[in-house]
């Protein structure tokens, strides 16, 4: 399902420590855009990323279905309301993480994740997802030395699963994918994304 009227929904994808959040940010603010993020921009999402990330050990299964009622709520209000009101809308992960992270890392069947994805978000799709693309080891050398969270302590082999995941995934998907090289200084990279989101969806007439 497209975005309605003039609203568009852009994705920011790709393995921790690629440097998707602060892309995310920056192309929210030269769009006007509504910035969001997954998981944990509800009420109820915040009690899902505590459980996902911190105090909780769920099972393959488990956690993709945690994933999927963060992504439910997370439509329901936030991203469906704003698009439905014609604002264009960032968001720091969608329905690409679930395919990279719980169907290539996890090695959960996609079929049955795309029809899980399809339910939970009402047919809402990223207008375009962009892959700020980076080596799986450079990227976790970018990662806070801080204590990290349970995804992030998990090891080399499935964060490289993951990248893999995305890449195949723009690989097919070409029409609603950009890869972005984000090994890149930070203006570069910024620079590159919103060259793609100008060439394949336009600019917004107004801030939202």
């Amino acid at each position: 399902m497209t975005s309605p009227g003039g609203a568009r929904l852009i994705a920011l994808e790709g393995v921790d420590g690629c440097g998707k959040s602060t892309q995310a940010r920056l192309l929210a603010a030269a769009l006007g855009a509504h910035l969001t993020f997954e998981p944990g921009d509800t009420e109820l999402g915040r009690a899902l990323r505590e459980v996902l990330l911190h105090t909780g050990a769920p099972g393959a299964r488990a956690e993709t279905l945690l994933m999927a009622a963060d992504r439910a709520q997370h439509v329901d209000e936030v991203v469906g309301p704003r698009l439905a009101a014609g604002q264009w809308v960032v968001t720091d992960r969608f329905s690409g993480s679930t395919l990279a992270y719980q169907g290539a890392g996890r090695e959960l069947d996609s079929t049955a994740l795309r029809q899980l994805l399809a339910w939970a978000t009402g047919g809402i799709a990223a207008d375009l997802s962009v892959l700020v693309d980076v080596a799986t080891d450079r990227a976790r050398s970018r990662l806070s030395s801080a204590t990290p969270d349970r995804l992030e302590r998990l090891d080399a082999g499935f964060f490289e699963r993951v990248r893999r995941g995305y890449l195949a995934e723009a690989a097919v998907n070409p029409e609603h994918w950009a890869v972005v090289d984000g090994d890149q200084p930070v203006e570069v990279v910024a620079a590159a994304i919103e060259a793609e989101v100008s060439a394949r969806l336009g600019w917004p007439h107004t801030g939202s």
